[in-house]
């Protein structure tokens, strides 16, 4: 094939002609509209997604055969009719108005080709492969990937306008974060970090990228939350796309809502990328369900440190109660829920470390499970399970290391 000139058109707004109703055609056209292109159609009949289209007014169709005439106004053409001869008229027609024609039945004799094209966020790499097809769709779904999970470098180098993105580390282990996520990580300028978020990704950030330590405690807050979401505009402002590492999901707990209004309210553009919940996934890495038939149909998340906890109305609740940050007062809040009701059979279990190696389970009751805890030194971070769920793990259990009451 001889030397190509690679180059990227900006269609919003202008005429495309696409000649041809079927398949081909219509996934040319969809791609062109969502392009911004004004996309017109010449076939005597249109497969269903053309139809729909033109049905929707978002294709201009012109219900015939091709006719000299119908490139007039357009910039760019593509012919995919089927017929070698219709395909032959319109590329001559093209090549006499000087307009770029792209064949879907014989690329040697196309003036224009439509690569494959792996995209990233505002990233667009486009693939050919020496008239090969399936050979660029094959290296275009590797590019996608590395793309999406941010193994290429995707970091802008100019400065831009800022941006903060929220995003879920997930429970623990960093091959539970998003790829969405991890993308994120890798476009990133700063990284505010919270203590129970993935923080091996730290060590995959480019060199030079900016880690803040936002982490927070109990009674020991590197950054207050007015601190960090002062933090986060001002970076933004800055021109730097500012990346907030949490751990499970931003929207859980995480106080994810309080820095978005904060970025919203200072004019700045943020977006979310939401996690894997430790509420959800820590006692499923430890062979707990919180939902589970015939035991558990509903659950309950509930910060535990919380002073204003309703433990009358979680004692009467039906299901799975899941206790985040409550192993401090671990023996308070078993005695609560007996003392509103509770049954102290209730099975009860303590996740440490979820998902990591060092994950721990221990299980007992909710009338003894606060001196087992004390009995193997259980320590944060942790959940607590509370219900018929909690008795599941020794059929359930997933390679973890389980403590049980003697």
């Amino acid at each position: 094939m001889s030397a190509r000139h690679p180059l990227l058109l900006d269609v919003t707004g202008r005429r495309v002609v696409v000649v041809g109703g079927g398949p081909v055609a219509a996934r040319r056209a969809r791609h062109l509209l969502a392009d911004g292109a004004d996309v017109h159609v010449v076939a005597p009949a249109l497969c269903e997604e053309l139809a729909e289209l033109a049905a929707a007014s978002a294709v201009t169709w012109r219900a015939r055969e091709y006719a000299a005439g119908d490139l007039d106004g357009a910039w760019l053409v593509h012919t995919a009719t089927g017929e070698r001869r219709t395909d032959d008229t319109v590329a001559a027609d093209a090549e006499a108005t000087r307009t770029w024609c792209v064949r879907a039945d014989d690329a040697a004799r196309s003036s224009a080709w439509t690569p494959a094209v792996a995209r990233a966020g505002d990233v667009l790499v486009t693939v050919t492969a020496g008239g090969d097809p399936r050979r660029a769709l094959a290296l275009r779904s590797a590019l996608q990937v590395q793309l999406d999970t941010g193994v290429l470098p995707l970091r802008r180098r100019r400065a831009g306008a800022g941006r903060v993105t929220l995003v879920g580390g997930g429970p623990g282990d960093p091959g539970l974060i998003t790829t969405r996520g991890r993308r994120a990580l890798a476009e990133a300028d700063v990284v505010v970090v919270d203590r129970l978020a993935p923080r091996a990704l730290l060590d995959e950030l480019e060199p030079g990228v900016e880690v803040v330590e936002a982490g927070k405690a109990p009674h020991a807050h590197t950054l207050t939350q007015d601190e960090i979401n002062r933090l986060l505009v001002e970076r933004a402002r800055a021109g730097q796309h500012v990346v907030r590492l949490k751990g499970g999901d931003p929207f859980v707990l995480g106080r994810g809502g309080e820095e978005v209004a904060a970025c919203r309210a200072a004019g700045v553009a943020v977006d979310v990328v939401p996690g894997v919940t430790s509420a959800i996934a820590v006692p499923g890495a430890a062979g707990i369900p919180v939902t589970h038939r015939d035991v558990a149909r509903q659950v309950t998340i509930v910060s535990a440190h919380d002073a204003e906890t309703d433990w009358q109305t979680l004692a009467r609740l039906r299901g799975t109660l899941v206790l985040l940050m409550g192993v401090g007062r671990l023996g308070e809040h078993m005695a609560r829920l007996v003392a509103h009701g509770l049954d102290p059979a209730t099975p009860a279990a303590v996740v440490e470390d979820g998902t990591l190696p060092t994950q721990r389970t221990t299980l007992a009751t909710v009338g003894d499970i606060a001196l087992r805890a004390l009995e193997v030194g259980v320590r944060n971070p942790a959940v607590v399970v509370v219900g018929g769920v909690a008795s599941l793990p020794a059929t359930l259990a997933v390679g973890t290391d389980v403590a049980t009451t003697a």
